[in-house]
């Protein structure tokens, strides 16, 4: 096995519904102790899950080990805990992250804490998969709320944006002997046989077999030498969008996927932005508390002297997320707010 081979030319391509799949699926041939648990994983007749992803799994491991719950996300986040104490791989699922409030004290104070409170005698080696992000899903359906538990000493959060990275980092996730928080945006799920949206390709390059990406490991999306752009899921490809106009007009955007919220790599973020001297964040998170936040408060304490120009952040404003498409769009970070940003720390 190496670690994040590059894609082949030829690769197969695949949606990141069906790259987590696969890196499940490949997990749970590799070790026993992999199991799913969740809601209508595994029903017959079912949806695999809310957006598809783990079609086909109960027919190869069987209810064993593709485990359905009732709904209550609470007593599935306790399962999870208690099986990986006890020497367990869970890959639990809640269908929507905004559910996580659900099982904060599950995670928050036992996942999060129990490998300090025992002096490192007890593992939790858990994932916990969370869709996030507007779809005219409305306030309780919608939300991004990584910044939660980016803030909790303990565990571990990653944010895949395309099939290939989410393949490999999701196989890492479930080796990790630390409780991780697998964030997945739901436009880019690409399952359901939509392989595009929002003029989107929602496919990815996915070499066959086995490779891990490394948890705390950002990527470095477009190179450029004016501005530093960081951006996760949907937004990331709104940045992507956004320097490719701007290039039009001169000015070369270098785009960042962090992939891990945390831990954070600074040294490839903020690498960057000392030699671009500027720093714009996007994310789909809300403006106040949103992880941006703290990925600006670092990048000042480490990068102040190179700076030539405030750092800017282009968040979904802070209000509920609205239901009705048109007020959707009108709250959360586009393309021309994007521009915006990069052109005044230019100005």
């Amino acid at each position: 096995m190496t670690s994040m081979p590059e894609p082949q030319t030829g690769a197969r391509r695949l949606t990141v519904a069906e790259a987590v799949r696969e890196a499940i699926a490949e997990e749970m041939r590799r070790d026993e102790n992999v199991f799913l648990i969740g809601e209508d994983i595994g029903v017959a007749g079912g949806f695999a899950g809310a957006f598809g992803v783990y079609a086909g799994l109960v027919d190869e491991f069987g209810h064993d080990r593709i485990i359905d719950t009732p709904i209550s996300e609470k007593a599935i986040a306790g399962a999870a805990v208690g099986a990986a104490v006890l020497g367990m791989r869970p890959v639990a699922d809640v269908q929507y992250a905004d559910f996580l409030f659900e099982c904060m004290d599950e995670l928050v104070n036992q996942a999060a804490k129990l490998r300090y409170m025992s002096g490192g005698k007890v593992s939790v080696p858990m994932v916990m998969r969370a869709p996030v992000g507007a779809t005219t899903r409305g306030a309780q359906h919608g939300q991004s709320p990584e910044s939660y538990f980016v803030h909790v000493p303990g565990l571990k959060v990653v944010a895949p944006s395309d099939a290939y990275h989410a393949k490999g980092i999701m196989k890492s996730a479930i080796r990790d002997d630390n409780p991780v928080l697998v964030f997945e945006h739901k436009l880019l799920y690409g399952s359901k046989g939509r392989e595009a949206a929002g003029g989107l390709d929602l496919t990815a390059e996915v070499p066959a077999g086995d490779y891990v990406v490394p948890i705390g490991q950002a990527v470095v999306k477009r190179p450029g030498r004016d501005v530093t752009l960081v951006a996760t899921h949907v937004s990331l490809y709104r940045a992507l969008a956004a320097a490719e106009q701007l290039a039009r007009e001169g000015t070369e955007c270098e785009v960042i996927d962090p992939l891990t919220l945390q831990p954070l790599d600074g040294e490839t973020i903020f690498g960057s932005v000392r030699r671009t001297g500027r720093l714009v964040i996007v994310h789909e998170d809300t403006l106040t508390g949103g992880w941006g936040a703290e990925v600006a408060a670092r990048a000042a304490d480490e990068c102040l002297s190179y700076l030539e120009a405030p750092i800017k952040r282009v968040a979904t404003w802070d209000v509920p997320i609205p239901c009705a498409p048109v007020l959707e769009q009108a709250v959360l970070p586009g393309v021309e707010r994007i521009m915006a940003a990069v052109q005044e720390v230019l100005a």
